[in-house]
């Protein structure tokens, strides 16, 4: 009987531990970008490749080649992460595949051909500087507790980026933190959309139809929250209440830090930044790059308290 008791209670132990012994193996120590297999969903089709094929084209088309070497390699780092987390953790939208090269969903990617085809002249000299990035980092991952991290990146923010709690729930690596960049190093940094009421009305009911509209459109827009970040955490139309993600998704704004004005007949948005907000700023991250901080002092910014590991050995906790 007691032989029988201990056999169940180490059945017990070895069912609890070993999947978690088998996540910190694979977490703790991660191989090289050519031994790490990806099973890719791009343009409808499965392709089978490693993420020494696959990484420099991510890097490629999320980030600028021109670029400082040490932003180009915190975006290597962030995006190999940001396809291993996804890779343990499929989107419902292609189980059968780790990740696809649709931005919205995973990571945008670009082939060859086409980096040659856009580059022109200068294709050469970029392919060596994605290629770099990537190849100075191999390997190289961002985890928390032991898991790869979901490394969100982003262009640009003003002043801050975004908590995640704001748009997707709390994580702990995910908070708002101050970012440099501004007008004078970031083209675009703010944009107009402009409406007239008949368009902002029906851009409104069409997500929202119940919504009711008074006949003077100076009274549509009504109270307006900054979250902690600074961008828009709730707005009223109408008699409706959106959060500043949302409206942004429904008026097509390139952020969700943005101003509303009614004035000559027209709704002026005026939206600063680009993008969710949440994670590493890459307009940020070259600015740091420009100020002098390695690409290890960028990801310790962007993704306070977590650790970079190589295939090789861990280093000590970033921030």
């Amino acid at each position: 009987m007691r032989r029988m008791f201990f056999l169940t209670a180490l059945l017990l132990m070895l069912t609890a531990v070993l999947p978690l012994l088998a996540l910190r193996l694979l977490t703790r120590a991660p191989t090289s970008d050519a031994e790490t297999a990806l099973t890719v969903l791009s343009d409808g089709q499965i392709v089978e490749t490693t993420m020494a094929d696959w990484l420099p084209g991510v890097v490629a088309a999320e980030m600028p080649a021109s670029f400082e070497p040490e932003a180009l390699k915190a975006q290597a780092v962030a995006a190999r992460t940001f396809l291993l987390e996804h890779r343990q953790n499929r989107p419902e939208s292609h189980p059968e595949a780790d990740v696809c090269d649709d931005p919205v969903c995973c990571c945008a990617h670009q082939n060859d051909d086409t980096l040659l085809e856009n580059w022109g002249e200068d294709a050469s000299k970029n392919l060596r500087r994605v290629r770099a990035a990537a190849e100075g980092t191999d390997g190289q991952i961002l985890t928390y507790e032991g898991a790869p991290i979901l490394a969100a990146f982003h262009s640009s923010s003003r002043d801050k980026t975004e908590d995640s709690a704001a748009l997707w729930g709390a994580v702990p690596y995910l908070v708002s933190v101050s970012t440099p960049e501004t007008a004078e190093n970031v083209p675009g940094f703010q944009s107009v959309v402009t409406f007239s009421p008949d368009e902002l009305k029906s851009a409104i009911l069409g997500e929202r139809p119940e919504a009711v509209f008074s006949e003077d459109p100076a009274e549509w827009i009504g109270e307006i929250a900054l979250d902690d970040g600074g961008r828009v955490g709730s707005i009223t139309i109408a008699n409706e209440t959106f959060s500043g993600a949302a409206l942004r998704s429904i008026l097509n704004l390139r952020s969700a830090a943005f101003t509303a004005e009614f004035k000559d007949g027209s709704f002026t948005f005026t939206a600063t930044g680009h993008g969710h907000g949440v994670g590493m700023s890459q307009y940020g991250a070259n600015v740091m790059a420009q100020q002098g901080s390695n690409y290890m002092e960028i990801l310790a910014h962007y993704y306070p308290g977590t650790e970079l590991i190589t295939p090789d050995a861990k280093t000590p906790r970033l921030g």
